[in-house]
């Protein structure tokens, strides 16, 4: 602990002796770092908040994701709204989860300004060329740290193996993987109960603050508690969708938003990547408020900035409100589509935390729920190797659908566009971070760097 955790006037107010400087800072620390898309991001939270920091141990971060998988929307920021939950209770949670995107979030703002206005940037584009590869090394070693520590036996290896084969292959929904983890889990307990060994505490990643939350109020249910949650962000989230769909009607630009990313908070489990078919569908085809092209632009700029990759939403929303601004200045509508989409996208987040939490912190310890949640990671091992898979036939290959796997038989045509230099920034990011243990951040500068550099040498030469 720091020393400024370690003064009483940081610990009141405090369930876990975290001085709300220090997490703050952290926080902040984290939503600016928070490269990698959620696979990076889990990892980055795994490393600071169990590793370094040791606020909590492996046995709760692990349950607390756990329950994030399981629910719609960006779990890395469902997840750093757990965790700023248990430390600091709901102003805790609601601090952690604005600061884990709100970096990201006033770049791809300011990122969506500049390419609706101005569409050719150069710049830009060369940033990206470079960073793009060296988020694939962030993933990728994202799935080796956290196979590492959730694959603890064969079984969770084959059943890590049976996901990926899932959702590869059969490409079955992340809800049914998930869904079948946990069955598979519940009954191995019963009949193999070795097969998935029970989660032990690591002595030497369990601080002060995880031994304070055994007794801590706010982690035991209470149904007036419950129900209060449920009034104030539910109130939150769904009172402007109906004051909007009232005041301007249902055809209005800003209606269809607030409605559209209501649902997609509800219906799109499995973060992010999950959500990307259902966007491209729904924003492409239905409402026709961008073309594929720009679709895969605003994933790149989500890709390729700190934060939850689910801001692609806001970029969708900034452009929807843009091109359809009506009587508005442009620039102003899209502003308040952008802040709009961000509204409904992330409110429910936090309702889904506050409510089910308690609940969760609960069960912990429970011999059935542990195995079952288990499964699930181990299952999550396998569907985030797949991810790790996408990026890398997305980054390599260009011509690749961005928002899901292309089918076997057109990757050999594919190989005669392999981008050659996000193959070699890619590797040497992977060299530099798994075997010189280079730092995330001096990567990512690095590669940007080469990338402006080829770029610039292209158009000299």
């Amino acid at each position: 602990m720091s020393a400024g955790s370690a003064s009483n006037a940081g610990r009141r107010g405090s369930a876990s002796g975290v001085s709300w400087r220090e997490a703050l800072g952290t926080w902040a620390k984290i939503g600016c770092l928070g490269f990698g898309g959620p696979a990076g991001q889990i990892a980055l939270m795994h490393r600071i908040l169990v590793e370094e920091k040791r606020w909590i141990s492996e046995t709760r971060f692990l349950h607390a994701l756990n329950y994030c998988m399981l629910l719609p929307g960006p779990e890395a920021q469902q997840l750093a709204t757990y965790v700023g939950w248990l430390l600091h209770r709901t102003a805790g949670g609601l601090a952690a989860g604005i600061l884990f995107v709100l970096p990201g979030a006033l770049v791809v703002l300011a990122l969506s300004v500049l390419y609706t206005r101005y569409q050719e940037l150069a710049l830009v584009a060369a940033l990206f060329a470079g960073i793009k590869p060296a988020v694939l090394a962030v993933v990728v070693e994202a799935v080796i740290r956290i196979g590492r520590r959730a694959l603890r036996t064969r079984f969770l290896w084959a059943l890590a193996g049976c996901a990926f084969l899932a959702i590869f292959a059969l490409q079955l929904p992340f809800p049914a993987i998930v869904l079948g983890a946990a069955g598979v889990g519940l009954v191995a307990v019963r009949l193999r109960p070795g097969w998935l060994p029970a989660a032990k505490a690591d002595a030497s990643l369990a601080g002060p603050a995880d031994a304070a939350l055994a007794d801590a109020a706010h982690t035991r249910p209470s149904l007036a508690r419950a129900l209060r949650t449920l009034l104030v962000f539910g109130g939150l989230w769904l009172a402007p969708v109906v004051a909007i769909r009232v005041a301007l009607g249902p055809d209005a630009v800003f209606a269809r938003i607030a409605l559209f990313f209501s649902q997609a908070a509800v219906v799109t489990f499995g973060g992010a990547y999950a959500v990307l078919a259902y966007l491209a569908q729904e924003a492409v085809a239905t409402f026709g408020w961008l073309t594929p092209g720009e679709m895969l632009d605003g994933l790149g700029l989500a890709e390729t900035t700190p934060g939850p990759l689910i801001l692609v939403t806001q970029f969708v929303g900034f452009v929807a409100a843009y091109r359809h601004a009506g009587a508005l200045d442009p620039l102003l509508a899209g502003l308040a589509g952008a802040a709009l989409t961000s509204w409904v996208t992330f409110v429910p987040c936090f309702l889904w935390i506050f409510l089910g939490a308690p609940y969760m912190e609960a069960l912990r310890g429970r011999r059935s729920l542990d195995g079952a949640l288990g499964a699930i990671t181990a299952a999550v091992v396998g569907v985030v190797l797949n991810l790790a898979l996408w990026f890398a036939l997305h980054v390599c290959f260009g011509e690749l659908t961005p928002w899901r796997l292309a089918p076997v038989e057109l990757l050999l045509p594919a190989l005669a566009s392999i981008d050659l230099l996000a193959v070699a920034i890619a590797a040497g990011a992977l060299l530099a971070m798994l075997r010189f243990h280079v730092g995330m951040l001096p990567t990512l500068a690095a590669s940007a760097a080469i990338g402006v550099l080829s770029r610039w040498i292209a158009a000299a030469f």
